[in-house]
């Protein structure tokens, strides 16, 4: 068995590549547009340029067998006073002589580095896809969610990797009514002078300032949190763009200053499983067939300015959200980290 590290573009196509063929059989996985991910390991994506990330790939009898990558983000360092680095895009057979070797290359990676703490997943960090899934292997994930089969957890025990930190997901049936308390606060900070608008796709990037503004305030200080930079911003935001719904987007204002933000995304997972990773003419035409037919949300964006807690800013926020759900006969909404 070997590790080497995925520098050339058969490499990073490897390694691109390689959960497709792990989840063959597997009818809950989502697999990801690969013209996206060639993008998203690549220099068009703004983190690498500022991080240390490196990819490698294990081979065991002439097979690719397991992926993963080493990230050290100097932002995270600096934030949080830790000499932290990471793993991300682990993906691994059911091998623990290939998951250690993995997880030895990046520990190794990150020791010459002059780091302390090895964590993981990230992907490349908590303003993406992070955590493994611990329960709840009977449903495919939603937009930005992690999956992977459960002996993950037992390759991680048999390491001597230890928990860091739960991160839960919930599921809202949409037949249910937001509680009267929600209704009853929504009103007072409707009384207090608290409005709500969507977010006005012609100026799009400006209203995504916005909530960068927001989010990097209203987040800070939560575990693992990192700010969103500019030149993240406005790759996500090219990305977020064709799927944001201006009726689930919303923006709370207090004499014109932006104090609260939500964002509901529909859940295109359900449209990335019927493409299976390929962009052509058919798959595009399934797309705009099944983008159609999205039945659930995933919220995505939360956050209130520090100042503005406890006024109702939330629930404001969220029942103008609900009438969007509503309005847009969705079935499910997952409240995730």
């Amino acid at each position: 068995m070997e590790i080497i590290e995925a520098k050339t573009k058969s490499d990073l196509h490897a390694f691109i590549k390689f959960p497709l063929n792990l989840y063959k059989n597997d009818s809950l996985y989502v697999p990801q547009l690969t013209w996206d991910m060639k993008g998203h390991f690549s220099r068009k994506n703004p983190f690498l340029k500022h991080a240390d990330v490196k990819f490698f790939l294990a081979r065991k009898n002439g097979n690719i067998a397991g992926r993963i990558a080493s990230i050290i983000n100097p932002e995270h360092i600096r934030l949080h006073d830790e000499k932290a680095g990471f793993f991300g895009f682990f993906e691994c057979i059911n091998d623990k002589e290939v998951s250690g070797a993995l997880l030895n290359k990046v520990r190794d990676e990150l020791k010459d580095k002059d780091m302390d703490i090895m964590r993981g997943p990230m992907n490349f960090s908590t303003n993406e896809e992070c955590g493994f899934l611990t329960e709840g292997f009977d449903s495919s994930p939603m937009l930005m969610m992690p999956y992977n089969p459960p002996y993950y957890n037992d390759l991680m025990d048999a390491y001597g990797m230890v928990k860091s930190k739960d991160l839960y997901a919930f599921i809202y049936h949409t037949k249910e009514r937001l509680p009267e308390k929600v209704l009853r606060v929504a009103a007072l900070a409707e009384k207090k002078g608290i409005s709500v608008r969507y977010i006005d796709k012609k100026n799009f990037m400006t209203d995504m300032q916005a909530f960068q503004r927001l989010y990097n305030s209203a987040w800070e200080g939560n575990w693992g949190f990192v700010p969103l930079p500019d030149e993240e911003l406005a790759y996500n935001a090219g990305k977020l763009k064709p799927i944001a719904v201006p009726e689930l987007t919303l923006i709370a204002e207090k004499d014109g200053e932006q104090v609260g933000f939500l964002g509901l995304v529909p859940d295109y997972n359900f449209v990335l499983k019927k493409m299976n990773g390929r962009l052509n003419p058919v798959s595009i035409l399934k797309a705009l067939y099944y983008s159609r037919k999205i039945q659930d949300l995933r919220l995505l964006l939360l956050g209130i300015k520090p100042e503005y807690r406890n006024r109702g800013v939330d629930a404001l926020l969220l029942r103008y959200g609900f009438k969007g759900i509503k309005d847009g006969n969705y079935k499910r909404v997952e409240f995730s980290w």
